[in-house]
C-alpha cells in the first residue's frame, strides 16, 4: 500500500504536498474535522536544501510557497516537532 492509498483511508480528498512524501509524520485529526496530513516542518526544509538551497532561503521557500497556503479545510498540517524545539533551546 503506498502512503496516497493510507491516507485516502482517512480521507479521500486529503492534500499531499508533491515532493514532500519523506516529511510526512502520518494523519491529523480534531472534532468535527476530516483528518488531513501531518507533515515535519524540519523534515520540509531539509527537503529543500536538498536542492543547494541555505537554511534561510529553504525556510522562506516553504513558508511562502506551502505553509502559508491555505485550500480549505483538506489543507494539510505542519507540526513543529517538540524534539527538535528543545534541540534549539539546548544549543
Amino acid at each position: 500500500m503506498s502512503i496516497r492509498e493510507w491516507i485516502a483511508e482517512f480521507n479521500e480528498n486529503a492534500i499531499l504536498y508533491p515532493g514532500y512524501e519523506d516529511a510526512i509524520l502520518g494523519v491529523a485529526s480534531r472534532v468535527g474535522m476530516k483528518p488531513v496530513v501531518a507533515y515535519d516542518r524540519r523534515k520540509c526544509i531539509e527537503i529543500l536544501m536538498q536542492d543547494a538551497m541555505s537554511y534561510d532561503d529553504a525556510e522562506e521557500a516553504f513558508e511562502r510557497n506551502t505553509a502559508g497556503g491555505w485550500a480549505g479545510e483538506n489543507t494539510p498540517v505542519i507540526m513543529v516537532l517538540w524534539a527538535d524545539s528543545r534541540e534549539a533551546w539546548e544549543d
